[in-house]
């Protein structure tokens, strides 16, 4: 602690600027406390008494430091008044006020006193100018408190102006932080509703499970952009006249809802050939003449089927398309290779129609190239297909096409609308 008298205010002011200077003290706490000392001590001063000064730092309630300043002015006519002070303190009837500052954060050792130069020392005193000298001090004493007290007022309103802009700021976070929740609960129920949309259109342009006595259906289909509810590849079956059972399988160029036309349109007009009763072998020819008048861009590749459920003879044309594969009830595997040219291709048609057999058990996979093309490796692809519709072949037929799919698709390198659809006559296999 350390404890002075002073008789004087010119003295008392240069403590405690040396006082600031040594201590850590911000500047704007020093200056306060400067205005504030010198208006407490001048009623003593007036009414012809010392005062006293002690300072001492101190702990604070947490891990900063405090700076203790206490003014003693027991000769004051009346108590300290502490309204308008700059720095708010703690006074006593008998004449003390005690002032508590932080101090600053990162400074350790004391600052050194201002230079010689820079203090405001007190008129030398002589025979002839000690009156003119000391209002002179005075006066100057009395301007500098008064722009000291405006620049503090001025810091004080910018303060006052600092604490209300951030209290806008955090009300338009607030509100901004409000409005983007609610932007993104609405995005999300949009998104739900987009993909509920997407769904039923998907599930309407896909035809309709179907259900034969002696065969098992299933397929997967998933869109190479998923944001499109179809792609370029589609799948129809439908049981005709006669008891057997047609599989269109086509996959137009492109991708998205205008490759959803063509197929669509490819479908169609196969599905009618079939019902009209024309021969399978001629079936792809027939559509691209149907087709390509009104729309002579279309390019789609088609893969017909054609299942007896009663006896399980199968026959096959093929424009273009990857050949299906049959996975045996013993665990062999074939691809059924039939020549061809697509639609939109020249020369169109199938060369001509395979003929086989589904035995109890067998799995006819039918696909697009999206299956097997993943690695832009086709005889990759194809070898890979054939190990994994072999390792599934004994599973629940609604889950084969899934299954193979996600093995095919561990790594894509080249994406593509994929299609799978799996056919198995019933028996033979245990499910």
């Amino acid at each position: 602690m350390t404890t002075r008298t002073f008789h004087s205010l010119p003295g008392l002011r240069r403590a405690v600027r040396e006082i600031c200077a040594a201590h850590p003290l911000p500047s704007d706490n020093g200056a306060r406390l400067l205005l504030s000392v010198s208006q407490v001590a001048a009623a003593a001063f007036d009414a012809g008494g010392p005062v006293r000064l002690e300072v001492f730092e101190q702990s604070g309630p947490g891990p900063e430091k405090l700076l203790a300043v206490t003014l003693h002015a027991g000769q004051a006519p009346a108590a300290p008044r502490m309204t308008g002070l700059p720095l708010q303190g703690q006074a006593t009837p008998d004449g003390t006020v005690a002032w508590r500052l932080p101090l600053g954060e990162g400074e350790d050792s004391p600052r050194p006193a201002p230079p010689a130069a820079q203090r405001i020392a007190a008129p030398t005193p002589g025979p002839a100018r000690e009156v003119a000298g000391a209002e002179a001090y005075a006066a100057e004493i009395a301007a500098l408190d008064g722009d000291l007290s405006a620049a503090l007022s001025r810091v004080d309103t910018l303060t006052t102006h600092l604490h209300q802009l951030k209290d806008e700021l955090a009300e338009t976070n607030s509100g901004v932080l409000a409005l983007y929740v609610q932007l993104e609960e609405r995005d999300e129920r949009l998104r739900r509703a987009h993909g509920r949309i997407l769904r039923e259109l998907e599930d309407a342009l896909r035809p309709p499970p179907i259900t034969v006595s002696g065969l098992e259906f299933a397929v997967h289909y998933a869109p190479a952009d998923t944001d499109a509810p179809t792609g370029g590849d589609f799948y129809d079956w439908l049981l005709l006249p006669d008891g057997t059972v047609h599989i269109t399988v086509v996959d137009a160029l492109g991708h998205g809802v205008r490759s959803t036309r063509s197929a669509l349109n490819v479908t169609h007009a196969v599905r009618t050939l079939a019902l009209e009763g024309h021969p399978l072998e001629s079936i792809v020819a027939r559509t691209h003449d149907i087709l390509t008048p009104f729309d002579p861009d279309v390019m789609a590749t088609v893969l017909l089927a054609r299942i007896d459920p009663a006896t399980g003879a199968l026959r096959l044309a093929n424009g273009s398309h990857p050949p299906a594969l049959v996975v045996r009830a013993d665990g062999t595997a074939d691809y059924l290779e039939v020549r061809g040219r697509g639609i939109g291709f020249p020369l169109p048609g199938s060369d001509s129609v395979l003929a086989d057999t589904l035995h109890e058990g067998d799995l006819l996979v039918l696909y697009t190239d999206g299956l097997t093309e993943s690695r832009r490796d086709p005889i990759e692809g194809e070898a890979r297909l054939v190990k994994s519709a072999s390792t599934h072949a004994g599973r629940p037929v609604h889950e084969i096409p899934t299954a193979v799919a996600e093995d095919m698709h561990t790594v894509v390198l080249h994406p593509d609308d994929t299609l799978a659809l799996a056919v198995r006559r019933a028996g033979g296999r245990k499910s």
